[in-house]
């Protein structure tokens, strides 16, 4: 494995710094987008009449659906290409808003679900794949995971903007919203609509990409070959250690992380004061994304700290998430609560890009949107088992202990990582 070029922004060549940048102002706006809705769906669905059953099943039509297409269309980018299949993921994306703002009935929304899953699946391992490849290109043998630090900061920096603003719309413009005779919160639909139509306008003319067969035949093709490229990369999965290894370490991080993230909520809201409770919720869950943008920007940072050795740096941020996952499930009072769930964010935020710069140094280019598509895969798979392994603790006991009995997949990670370190040591030694 050869030698990686330590990164530095000012050194890089314009071509390269303009790169990052492009990915950075997408990554924003895509997200940008997308939290606009993430802190009003579950009001919206109230509003429009759904109980908590009939939420829960429109969740399980969007992870399904996820879980279904995540691996074809990850294959079918490596084939046709990631620029079209991301524009046929923002194009889901707008089918799914024009839905959810059209109807209150539950099967119309259910298929609006389906098609933000069918979004998530598209999404999936294209446009990260192509900023890998093309920023390899541009800075040849440079340490790729400053970079990727930095296109994740936007992305949560994205999430955070846009849930404050998604929060703030409905009461704004709510009563407008009302004399039109919809519901307040369908304008932050509305606004997400709006951002998602700049997203496929930026996409199309910002994001460039050598053009490969695009027409019934090379779709054709395209489908057709996705079976043997799943084939091909998940027997890579098998046959690699080093990635097998990895996936096994992400599945248990999001088997213990899941649960905060779902359920944190829940335990925090009975700490608030009714009056303002559901505003500090909404203000801490933006936080929540800034943390994990914070945690992205220091992520290089604490990697240069472990001379770049990334699987050391994952055993070392897994080791004090399971710290402070215990610490979280001890807090009794909003501030003491608040402080450690901030931490814990960062952590997540931290550990992100050095997972992915290891894999993307074990995959080649023909297979990185569909190696990128089985670690989605594999994390949701272990987020789920997670979060039932959790809610079925909670029943019998109680939140804290869910969380501390899932903080115990978190040391298994933080030893699988310690031998992935060994492993990629012996690699690069002979």
């Amino acid at each position: 494995m050869a030698t990686e070029i330590e990164f530095s922004f000012k050194t890089l060549t314009g071509i390269a710094q303009r790169h990052i940048r492009v990915f950075q102002i997408h990554q924003f706006l895509d997200r940008f987008a997308m939290g606009l809705t993430v802190a009003v769906v579950a009001l919206a669905l109230t509003d429009r009449g759904m109980d908590l059953l009939q939420i829960s099943l429109l969740f399980g039509v969007y992870s399904l659906t996820t879980m279904a297409m995540e691996l074809p269309f990850g294959g079918l980018a490596d084939t046709i290409g990631r620029k079209p299949v991301f524009l046929a993921a923002v194009i889901a994306s707008l089918i799914s808003l024009v839905l959810f703002l059209s109807s209150s009935d539950f099967t119309v929304l259910a298929l609006s679900f389906a098609c933000i899953g069918f979004g998530r699946a598209l999404r999936s391992g294209t446009l990260d794949a192509w900023f890998v490849e093309t920023f390899r290109i541009a800075a040849p043998n440079v340490d790729v995971q400053p970079a990727l630090a930095k296109a994740q900061w936007a992305n949560a920096m994205g999430l955070a903007f846009g849930a404050i603003l998604g929060g703030l719309l409905p009461d704004v413009f709510g009563m407008t919203a009302l004399s039109y005779g919809i519901s307040i919160y369908d304008v932050s639909y509305v606004a997400s609509f709006a951002v998602m139509i700049a997203v496929l306008i930026y996409t199309m003319f910002a994001i460039t990409e050598e053009p490969r067969p695009l027409n019934a035949s090379a779709l054709r093709q395209g489908f057709t070959s996705v079976p043997s490229v799943i084939a091909q990369a998940g027997a890579l999965a098998l046959k690699h250690p080093t990635l097998s290894m990895l996936l096994a370490a992400l599945a248990l991080v999001l088997m213990a992380t899941n649960p905060v993230e779902v359920i944190w909520p829940t335990y925090a809201k009975p700490m608030l004061d009714e009056r303002y409770a559901n505003t500090a919720i909404g203000t801490l869950t933006a936080g929540y994304f800034f943390a994990i943008a914070f945690g992205a920007a220091l992520s290089p940072y604490i990697s240069r700290v472990f001379r770049r050795r990334h699987a050391v740096t994952l055993a070392v941020l897994f080791s004090c998430l399971a710290g402070v996952q215990l610490a979280l499930a001890m807090q009794g009072d909003i501030v003491g609560f608040v402080g450690v769930f901030l931490l814990f964010s960062i952590l997540l935020g931290a550990s992100e890009t050095p997972a992915s710069s290891i894999l993307h140094r074990c995959v080649d280019d023909r297979q990185r949107s569909t190696m990128l598509s089985l670690r989605s895969l594999i994390q949701q798979l272990g987020a789920a088992l997670g979060l039932v392994l959790a809610g079925a603790v909670a029943d019998a006991y109680s939140t804290p202990v869910a969380w501390g009995v899932s903080a115990v997949f978190l040391l298994i990670a933080t030893v699988l990582s310690l031998l992935l370190a060994k492993r990629l040591t012996a690699a690069a030694e002979s």
